[in-house]
């Protein structure tokens, strides 16, 4: 391990730069980590790496200064600016709001609007709207006449959950909105009727209009593994129809799959009525969208649970929607109300920067990495990771990363002696760029930053080098 750092000290004095390319640096890789990445067929320059001791010594870089896409480790970056800028102890507050002095009377009738104040929570559910709107029942509140949902802290976010890869549908291309309930997904449930060999279905949460045509098959052969059900999303007069098809194994048991079936606003305001109704309230209008007055009174209230425990999801889940809700968050506390993507994204560049990151050649995008645009370079990420080593929220940050062979998106990778449990990563997978990056404990007792982008057609080779490159570095 010395002999390869002197190695990178003495290639580095030659170039005259901190950047070594691989025909300048005689052995870049040790031998079987060379094997390994020609094995990959890949080209030299779809790759860039570096590799480092925590606050120390460079041992490999490679392409540190191109501009790659990252994929979903961009999300490393996203949480980690929305760490650093508003603290592990953040929370999103959701309020109900009624006017000025607001009676009830005897009825249960509420004067005036209910207003809701939206706060972009990530993780805000079904079960904690319901709990809101408890809350109301408690108070003596049984009639709305209105409801008025106030979604200004940010501004136009929407986007055509078709435009990136054709699948609408799927939850990981979820449009971001103030008032995300329940990340905007119905779980389609499948239940096995072994008597008649046929599969039973139904939507939950069971909105009004919502229906599913259910032409899954049945098979008697064993369970194969997670089934795989094809759905199509139709607008049909009354609501929305489900086309669901495919094969699953009766012994199978039951399964649920994911789907976007319809827009936000329609799904929040959908669950919302669904609720106050089996509470037993009524509504006589439509929800509409407005602003809390300015002398409104505050009724109830959500908190959520801590960004310290929402990145957690982030990482280890990948979870997309959550990750652009939180860029917003940090826009919206930079710039205040009407944030977007774009005054968000120069808002985690300022953070970074100021930190003393090299953020050139970046593109925060939508923070997901689920964008074909998005940029990072591998030496402004090593610096990012070692500024994130060296702060206060440091083991805040870190718990929220992966542990190879253990959980999250490497829970089945890397499992053998040597390095399960010796790693916290990011991953990042898109048709054409893989990438990993994280802290990894050597036999040593050293920690190593490593990032490696892969760009370019059958990146999907670069698994085993990325495998082999952490174990490596384990064993050191």
């Amino acid at each position: 391990m010395r002999r390869v750092a002197r190695a990178f000290q003495q290639a580095a004095m030659i170039a005259g730069l901190g950047l070594v390319s691989l025909q300048l640096w005689a052995q870049p890789l040790p031998a079987e980590l060379q094997q390994i990445w020609k094995n990959t067929r890949l080209p030299d320059q779809s790759l860039s790496l570096v590799v480092k001791e925590v606050d120390g010594p460079m041992l490999m870089q490679y392409n540190s200064t191109v501009s790659r896409n990252p994929a979903s480790v961009m999300k490393m970056v996203t949480t980690w600016a929305g760490l650093a800028a508003l603290g592990p102890d953040h929370v999103w507050r959701t309020t109900f709001y009624t006017q000025a002095n607001a009676k009830v009377d005897e009825q249960g009738t509420l004067q005036g609007p209910l207003y809701i104040k939206a706060s972009g929570d990530p993780m805000f559910s079904i079960p904690d709207l319901w709990n809101l709107l408890r809350d109301l029942r408690l108070r003596g509140i049984k009639n709305l006449s209105q409801i008025v949902v106030d979604r200004s802290v940010f501004g136009q976010v929407g986007i055509d959950t078709y435009a990136f890869d054709g699948a609408g549908d799927r939850p990981y291309n979820a449009s971001p909105d103030a008032m995300m309930v329940g990340f905007g997904a119905s779980r389609l449930v499948f239940q096995p009727d072994p008597k008649n060999k046929k599969w039973l279905a139904f939507v939950d949460p069971p909105i009004p209009g919502v229906r599913i045509n259910n032409q899954v098959q049945w098979s008697d052969q064993r369970c194969p593994g997670s089934p795989v059900v094809a759905t199509q999303i139709q607008q049909a007069p009354a609501g929305v129809a489900i086309q669901a098809t495919g094969t699953a194994a009766g012994s199978c048991g039951e399964f649920s799959v994911y789907r976007l079936t319809m827009g936000q606003q329609t799904f929040f305001d959908g669950v919302l009525k669904m609720l106050w109704k089996e509470l037993g309230g009524t509504l006589a209008h439509d929800i509409t969208a407005g602003k809390v007055p300015n002398n409104a009174q505050a009724l109830v209230w959500h908190d959520s649970r801590s960004l310290a425990d929402q990145i957690r999801v982030i990482n280890k889940q990948s979870n997309n929607v959550m990750a652009t809700l939180l860029l917003l968050a940090l826009g919206n506390q930079t710039n205040g109300d009407g944030a977007t993507v774009a005054s968000s994204e120069n808002a985690v560049i300022q953070t970074l920067r100021a930190q003393g990151v090299n953020t050139g050649g970046w593109r925060i995008a939508n923070g997901s990495g689920l964008a074909r645009e998005a940029r990072v370079t591998a030496n402004g990420m090593a610096q990012m990771l070692d500024v994130i080593w060296q702060s206060n929220y440091m083991p805040e940050f870190v718990s929220s990363l992966a542990i190879s062979g253990v959980d999250g998106t490497v829970r089945r990778r890397m499992r053998d002696e040597e390095v399960q449990g010796r790693a916290h990563l990011k991953t990042g997978t898109l048709r054409d760029s893989r990438a990993l990056a994280g802290y990894v404990l050597g036999n040593s007792g050293k920690r190593y930053i490593m990032v490696s982008l892969v760009n370019g057609e059958g990146t999907a080779a670069a698994r085993p080098f990325h495998d082999a490159l952490v174990k490596w570095l384990a064993e050191q």
